[in-house]
């Protein structure tokens, strides 16, 4: 069960979240109403709850994940959030996706309902910007990783 902090942070991750909804899709950005990538949707709720953020990003390709190797994303992932398994995601947590089996994982959203019942996730998407979409059987069985945003960040 969520601590009280841990339901304000989620609730304010949601908010956030929800705010770059209608967002256009642009690769590398990170500008609520301007342009984003799922990375970015990421970057801007950080931004939002702590400040700057915590690392300097180098200028990635869309191919990214399949020429560096290993798990770029669930690495950083693992060094400013806090990991959880992921069936004990709640909304206003991080999950991420592999493309398919085998692949390094390359795509993040926010889950915005319990993946219990009728699960949603809002998340970046191209051709679509940012969206709450469900998220339906086929996307479950992609995600690879799922955290929570930490209570503080120094």
């Amino acid at each position: 069960m969520s601590s009280d902090r841990g339901r304000t942070r989620r609730k304010a991750v949601l908010a956030e979240a929800r705010r770059w909804i209608g967002t256009p899709y642009r690769h590398q950005a990170s500008c609520q109403g301007a342009g984003s990538d799922c990375l970015g949707l990421l970057r801007g709720i950080w931004r939002a709850l702590y400040g700057a953020e915590p690392e300097v990003l180098p200028a990635y390709s869309a191919d990214w994940a399949e020429t560096g190797g290993g798990e770029t994303l669930i690495d950083a992932g693992r060094r400013w959030l806090a990991e959880m398994a992921p069936e004990a995601a709640e909304p206003g947590d991080v999950l991420v996706f592999r493309w398919r089996d085998g692949a390094p994982a390359k795509h993040v959203g926010i889950l915005s309902a319990p993946l219990k019942a009728a699960p949603r996730l809002i998340h970046a998407y191209e051709r679509a910007g940012v969206i709450e979409s469900p998220l339906v059987p086929s996307w479950q069985r992609r995600i690879a990783a799922s955290f929570t945003f930490p209570e503080e960040h120094d």
